[in-house]
Formats: C-alpha cells, sequence, structure tokens
C-alpha cells in the first residue's frame, strides 16, 4: 500500500470555513474533484481508511478519501484542498511525493498542525495546509495539478 497523506485538523478547517455549508462547498468541490479526475486520480466519498482522518491520500493508488462529514462540519473544501496538493506533489515527484518548494510562508494558525510531523513529512504537511489556508488556494491547487501533472 502507498504512503498515507492525512488532514485531521478539525478546528482549522472550521476556523477557516466558519459559515461554510454544503451548498456553498458544492461548487468548488465538483470543480477540483473534476480537476483531480482530470489528472486520474479517483475521489472517494468515504471514510478514509485511516481512522480519525477526515481526508486521505494514498499515493500508490492515486485514491483520494474525502469523510461525508466533512460537508456537514462546514471543511469539504479546505478538506479536498489539502489533499489535491499531495496529488500535486505526487505529479512533481513522479513515483513519489516531493515537495513542491512554494515559497509560501505557513501562517502562523497552520503551525499547530504540521509541526507534529518529521523532516521530509512536515514540509510536505506545511505545503498542503498552507495552501489550503489561502484565499486563491482553489484556483492556487487546480494550476498546481495542471503544471505537474500529465
Amino acid at each position: 500500500m502507498g504512503i498515507y497523506y492525512t488532514i485531521a485538523a478539525v478546528f482549522l478547517g472550521m476556523q477557516l470555513a466558519a459559515g461554510e455549508n454544503l451548498s456553498t462547498a458544492n461548487p468548488d468541490f465538483i470543480q477540483l474533484q473534476k480537476a483531480l479526475e482530470k489528472h486520474n486520480f479517483i475521489v472517494k466519498l468515504a471514510p478514509p481508511p485511516v481512522r480519525g482522518a477526515y481526508g486521505l491520500f494514498d499515493s500508490k493508488t492515486r485514491i483520494i478519501w474525502i469523510h461525508p462529514l466533512v460537508f456537514d462540519l462546514g471543511i469539504a473544501r479546505p478538506t479536498l484542498i489539502h489533499e489535491a496538493v499531495h496529488a500535486a506533489q505526487l505529479c512533481h515527484g513522479g513515483k513519489t511525493v516531493k515537495a513542491l518548494n512554494l515559497g509560501i510562508e505557513p501562517p502562523a494558525m497552520t503551525r499547530r498542525f504540521f509541526m507534529n510531523y518529521e523532516g521530509f513529512s512536515r514540509q510536505i504537511e506545511a505545503e498542503a495546509y498552507t495552501v489550503q489556508v489561502q484565499p486563491d488556494g482553489l484556483d492556487l491547487v487546480i494550476s498546481l495539478l495542471q503544471k505537474y501533472c500529465p
């Protein structure tokens, strides 16, 4: 089984998407889901196979699991953006995830979510958390998929 990258930061997502509901999340979510599928990723709306995760990316199978609860929690958009960053990192690295070196400073509010990772995992998680909180995060991750994915 491939390497898993997860997002389980409910509080971050809730802070970023206060007031987001299913109806407002759908257009952005669907747009990004279609972009991922165009690049041969599979988005499954089902509980991820790792307990406690709201989103999960399997680099070997190119499957992204998104827990349906994220819609009720109002964090569907940032969750899918986060996992889509990992997809772009995989495309950049070929068969393995590789940091994109975006040159964007992670906001202070995101640091507590990736600082518990070590080394390389910290770097790739920092990128994913950083992109998911950007006001233009959706457009940014779609451009990263277009740039790095065949």
